[in-house]
């Protein structure tokens, strides 16, 4: 199946035992039960976030224990290596830990408070970065030199902390070329032509570029850099992101594009480039091929068209 349908693609509402959106008990016992979606509010059974003390009760709240992400590493669905991975930390990103134990530490992300359970041998102390990476993937030299070994390496929108020294940026375990870095806070000014750097990059479930990526997370990405935050999930971004276009509003440039459990941005006023799982890729296609692989199995192919500003 092509990757814009549900099953195969990123909507965590529709499937996802961590992330569906339940009622739970409040403190308002006289009013109508709230529904807390589970995907971006963290708790559980046994414990709860303190920030959601006023909200729900819980037998324990714990108070987030800062963290960042020593390299790319996957969020779970569960405290195992074989869970399902609901998302990605990138190096440098901010995590924070509800909970530390057996090796693993449950918790949410920073940037978008997605929540999943994540190794705790993938975690650091955080450090405040001082340059992304801005580059499909930056290569860490060992020595201040581009004929030195190379050392590792780190994907686009990496945090990265360290001082310049003439060429590079020294970071801790190497060197890497100020080309493929841009200050933390300068901002791109085409979130497509961030996107288009991972042309090619292999589709991967729960990915934002370590290894591969998928449909929601090239969106978050790219909107990212360009200093535009967004929600984690397809239905997220679909609800949240800029505001709704006119069914018949001419496409430009930059336009989010939604689809039953997949989404991408538009190129021009006639192709899409997203990650899917039909091509298994990061690609650019007309819109028109995507919406004709859908017709088949939906009656509304395209269910949003969102544009960030006016």
């Amino acid at each position: 199946m092509p990757s814009e349908n549900p099953s195969t693609s990123r909507n965590w509402g529709a499937d996802s035992a961590l992330n569906q959106t339940l009622p739970v008990s409040t403190f308002n016992l006289d009013g109508p039960t709230r529904a807390i979606d589970r995907r971006i509010h963290a708790f559980r059974p046994d414990i709860a976030d303190v920030a959601l003390a006023g909200t729900l009760f819980a037998p324990h709240y714990a108070a987030p224990m800062p963290r960042a992400a020593a390299a790319a590493a996957f969020m779970r669905s569960a405290p195992s290596a074989s869970a399902e991975a609901v998302s990605q930390l990138l190096p440098g990103e901010g995590f924070a830990a509800l909970e530390i134990t057996a090796g693993w530490a449950w918790g949410y992300s920073l940037h978008d408070h997605y929540v999943g359970y994540i190794e705790v041998a993938h975690l650091c102390d955080p450090v405040a970065p001082t340059h992304r990476v801005s580059v499909r993937e930056a290569l860490i030299f060992s020595e201040a030199s581009i004929k030195a070994p190379i050392a590792g390496t780190r994907p686009i929108g990496s945090r990265l902390c360290g001082a310049v020294e003439g060429n590079f940026l020294k970071i801790d375990g190497g060197f890497v070329h100020m080309r493929h870095v841009a200050p933390v806070d300068d901002l791109a000014a085409d979130p497509v032509a961030v996107a288009e750097l991972c042309l090619g990059m292999p589709y991967l479930w729960g990915g934002r570029g370590g290894d591969g990526i998928d449909c929601s997370g090239l969106v978050q990405i790219a909107l990212a850099a360009a200093g535009h935050s967004a929600p984690r999930d397809t239905d997220m971004q679909r609800q949240e992101i800029g505001f709704a276009l006119d069914e018949h509003a001419p496409l430009r440039r930059g336009d989010i594009v939604s689809f039953p459990g997949h989404v991408g941005l538009m190129v021009d006023e006639e192709r899409l480039i997203h990650a899917n799982a039909h091509w298994m890729a990061v690609v650019i296609e007309p819109l028109a091929d995507v919406v004709a692989r859908l017709k088949p199995n939906h009656d509304r192919p395209i269910l949003s068209r969102r544009r960030l500003t006016a």
